[in-house]
């Protein structure tokens, strides 16, 4: 890492004696482009001179700390200090590697949230639930607003599907690690033989597209209009407001049934078709990637278990960091900063990691 940042220093200089040349000043486009490269760098720059510093005050630390006796006053201040700069110069590479890793284009963005119950019948529509009230509570406690498009609910209090727009700062940086197969192992309450099934639950996180990424022409689609059904009061189940948007090209379908307008209903179900029309592009972007570098990169393939939820042994596993937690109940009541956060640590190492490659 640190000769990259080297790198980046000189071409940091290389552009500051570029934006000083007369022939550059002289026009006007070379120096917003010139100033623009020169402002990404800045913030890497300023760090990596701070850690330079950091270094060299470590260094004068440690021969001071060589020249003195262990009982001498001076020590035990030079070892405060010391502690000092150790923690400061952590925090400097912990921001480094955070400024040199490649940027997800997608961090600003809206979720779209998609959970669909998948093998294991009532239990895995019960389990859709769970993990939804468990988004639900997490996005609360994160201050962000969850607005449900579709619902179908199953016979026994569980969710065949549901998608859903979750809107607030970061969303997509700490959500974006959450797609993918996830398998619950526990006793079923209809299990009369005490027997631990396993059933699994897929979730889809898309980001949010909007129409100017994501052209949709209007001949491109079939739009249906019928009763809404399930909850919202009276006026929902009696007017023609749900929409079904049939996507010719691609045979994508999209429901929204939650808001009493039809035009709103509408505005939903195209904001979700082009967030997976969006999706779609990226994954066949990476997937040429991919066979160019012969690996998959940050794919977001969703055939694969991710994460198993174990009732009985009370343990959360995710298999992609092998990362193993005793405290389920609470993850299950949104508490999942202890698996999100060693996920976002994980990638930024794949990202450093590929920049040396």
């Amino acid at each position: 890492m640190i000769e990259k940042l080297a790198e980046i220093e000189k071409t940091h200089d290389e552009l500051s004696a570029r934006l000083a040349d007369p022939a550059v000043l002289a026009q006007p486009q070379q120096v917003r482009d010139v100033s623009k490269a020169l402002a990404d760098l800045e913030p890497v720059v300023r760090l990596y001179r701070e850690l330079r510093s950091v270094d060299r005050q470590r260094t004068e630390n440690t021969e001071l700390l060589d020249s003195l006796g262990k009982g001498d006053e001076l020590a035990a201040l030079a070892e405060e200090e010391r502690t000092a700069l150790d923690a400061r110069r952590e925090a400097l590479l912990a921001d480094l590697k955070r400024e040199i890793a490649p940027k997800d284009p997608h961090d600003g963005r809206n979720v779209v949230l998609e959970i669909r119950a998948g093998t294991g019948g009532d239990e895995a529509s019960l389990f859709a639930a769970e993990l939804f009230r468990m988004y639900t509570r997490y996005a609360e406690a994160q201050r962000w607003k969850v607005e449900i498009i579709d619902l179908s609910e199953s016979g026994v209090g569980g969710i065949k599907e549901v998608s859903a727009i979750i809107e607030g700062r970061g969303v997509w940086r700490r959500f974006k690690h959450e797609g993918g197969v996830h398998r619950v192992q526990r006793v079923p309450a209809t299990e009369s033989q005490g027997r631990i099934h396993t059933s699994a639950v897929t979730v889809a996180v898309l980001a949010e597209a909007d129409d100017v990424e994501v052209k949709v022409e209007e001949k491109d689609l079939r739009v249906d209009r019928f009763c809404a059904s399930g909850p919202g009061g009276q006026g929902v189940n009696t007017t023609d407001s749900a929409v079904q948007i049939i996507h010719k090209p691609t045979g994508l379908i999209v429901r929204c049934a939650d808001q009493r307008s039809q035009q709103k209903n509408k505005a939903r179900a195209l904001t979700v078709l082009r967030s997976r029309l969006l999706e779609a592009r990226i994954a066949e972007e990476n997937a040429k990637y991919a066979a160019q570098r012969k690996k998959q990169v940050g794919t977001g393939e969703r055939n694969e278990r991710i994460r198993t939820y174990n009732f009985p042994q009370n343990r959360v596993t995710d298999h992609r960091i092998e990362l193993t937690l005793y405290n389920l109940p609470f993850v299950m009541e949104g508490d999942l900063d202890g698996i999100i956060e060693p996920l976002i640590a994980n990638d930024l190492e794949e990202k450093l990691a590929a920049l040396n490659t």
